[in-house]
């Protein structure tokens, strides 16, 4: 499973959409885009000004031809957050951020749980080495597809259903790649992996849940190296807050693999410091901090842009810019360590402040 886009532009410049958002995405892509810079990686940018702003402006969520310019011309794509009071549909943020992972076909939502610092984690006696995981998503089918419906509205009677859709082909092709990356990905350590766990309420929800048992059986005996294991959604929260040092690779559906990361982001400092990528192999894939838009901090120069800085460094690592990317990650956890960080994580800076630290950081690791 190559993660180079398997066209003419491989061994070009690599050409990177940047959509910041709304909210504090607005604050940490720029820091995100300018550690990247700061690298040396051999990539250009193109800003999109997709949002909530542009929304209220003219009534645009995505242009028409906006997705296939994405997949046509660009190599990646670096997104910030949405969500804006001001929009309370909130759809912009619906059609721009679902419609790229659907219309897309973004279908492996790939999210690493690293504990880059102990102080971060709220477990005792857990230390970096024992929370390094990853948890990969199916990212274009489950109750996110909206099928459904609302009936009778507003009266006694009303009815709401929310339908959970899976494929046979969404289910094993996300499976296949959770095994895949096994395989092809070592721990921080060098170490490799070696267990695949995937997770499910097939006790309660028996026809999806059969159908993710089936497949995830089948593609386990493709990979007789690789040892499979199953956990309810609820005995992997209790699990992952009990001892995190159990899991590698974890493979979950839509609304599970969303709430269980929301979980583990608790184990390595919070969302501020999350990390993600939404990913098609041999197409061109999106990557974006997994916080959101948070209103109430936006424009207060506070939020934490590491989560940024770290999908940043994935998104390159994706595009074949392996040594930026270790400098990139080498500067963040420098940045820790001598708590040259925003306030949640326990420094003193501010989000630009905290950007040009690291961005310093990684252009000293290049002249050196």
């Amino acid at each position: 499973m190559s993660s180079l886009k398997k066209d003419s532009k491989i061994g070009t410049r690599k050409r990177i959409a940047v959509i910041a958002g709304d909210g504090i995405g607005q604050e940490v892509i720029p820091q995100a885009v300018k550690v990247i810079k700061a690298s040396g990686a051999d990539v250009e940018f193109a800003d999109f000004d997709w949002g909530a702003d542009r929304y209220l402006r003219d009534g645009t969520t995505v242009p028409p031809d906006g997705f296939a310019r994405l997949s046509r011309d660009f190599d990646a794509i670096l997104v910030g957050a949405f969500g804006d009071p001001r929009v309370k549909t909130n759809i912009h943020a619906k059609e721009i951020l679902l419609g790229m992972r659907f219309k897309m076909d973004l279908y492996a939502n790939v999210r690493p749980v690293r504990l880059l610092d102990a102080a971060l984690c709220p477990l005792k006696g857990v230390e970096p080495k024992d929370v390094d995981f990853i948890v990969i998503r199916e990212n274009t089918e489950g109750v996110y597809t909206d099928a459904g419906g609302v009936f009778k509205q507003g009266t006694p009677d009303e009815i709401a259903t929310q339908e959970d859709i899976n494929t046979r082909k969404g289910v094993e092709r996300i499976i296949l790649y959770a095994f895949e990356f096994c395989r092809s990905h070592a721990k921080i350590d060098g170490s490799p992996r070696g267990k695949v766990l995937m997770c499910d309420k097939s006790n309660a929800m028996t026809h999806a849940g059969s159908l993710w048992q089936r497949v995830f059986k089948e593609v386990a005996a493709e990979y007789p190296q690789i040892t499979p294991q199953h956990m309810y959604v609820d005995a992997l929260c209790l699990q992952m807050v009990r001892d995190p040092r159990q899991f590698d690779v974890i493979v979950t559906n839509n609304m599970f693999g969303d709430i269980i990361t929301d979980l583990a982001a608790g184990l390595q400092g919070g969302l501020g410091m999350a990390a993600s990528g939404n990913i098609h192999p041999g197409k061109t894939s999106m990557f974006e901090p997994v916080h959101g838009s948070a209103p109430p901090i936006a424009g207060k120069n506070v939020a934490n842009p590491f989560g940024a800085i770290l999908t940043a460094a994935m998104m390159l690592g994706h595009l074949g810019f392996t040594k930026e990317t270790s400098k990139i990650d080498a500067a963040v956890l420098e940045a820790l360590r001598q708590k040259k960080t925003t306030e949640d994580i326990g420094g003193s800076l501010g989000t630009r402040e905290a950007g040009d630290w690291v961005a310093e950081q990684v252009s000293a690791t290049l002249s050196s």
